[in-house]
């Protein structure tokens, strides 16, 4: 069951308006409401997440092939910084390349889906990751705690 009253938000690396659209129609039919922060490269998602001091989004979602700084980077730099470490990272990519695969498990990524072509198929696959989620995981606080 979805949380309700959802108030962490999803970051999305997505170039794609099309798939980007998917998302939110997805979030739309699942009466869930988190704020969605969309990116189209990668380093805007790193200073997205630098400026999250008080509370890390409940869900990355990246893209490995966006422009500039791409989603494999993306991933290795946010797994490598103790600040957002442990947002959970899912990775929907249209490569399935073994070795993006391989690399992006490497990296720390805690999801690896391929979009699929059909946007019926797309929807549904965008629902069960926010599904599991934001609603059936247990996930670590999202407040930033000062040491």
């Amino acid at each position: 069951m979805l949380l309700s009253g959802q108030v962490e938000p999803v970051v999305i690396l997505e170039d794609s308006d099309d798939d980007f659209d998917t998302v939110c129609e997805a979030i739309r039919r699942m009466g869930i409401g988190p704020e969605v922060c969309r990116v189209t490269d990668g380093d805007a998602c790193l200073t997205l997440l630098s400026q999250r001091t008080a509370q890390l989004p409940a869900l990355v979602i990246l893209d490995l092939n966006a422009p500039g700084t791409d989603g494999r980077e993306t991933l290795r730099r946010i797994k490598l910084d103790p600040a957002v470490q442990r947002v959970p990272v899912v990775i929907l990519t249209t490569s399935t390349n073994p070795r993006d695969l391989d690399l992006c498990y490497l990296y720390g990524a805690n999801a690896y889906h391929t979009k699929p072509v059909r946007y019926p198929d797309h929807l549904r696959a965008v629902e069960v990751i926010l599904r599991y989620w934001l609603g059936d995981v247990t996930r670590a606080s999202s407040v930033v705690h000062a040491s």
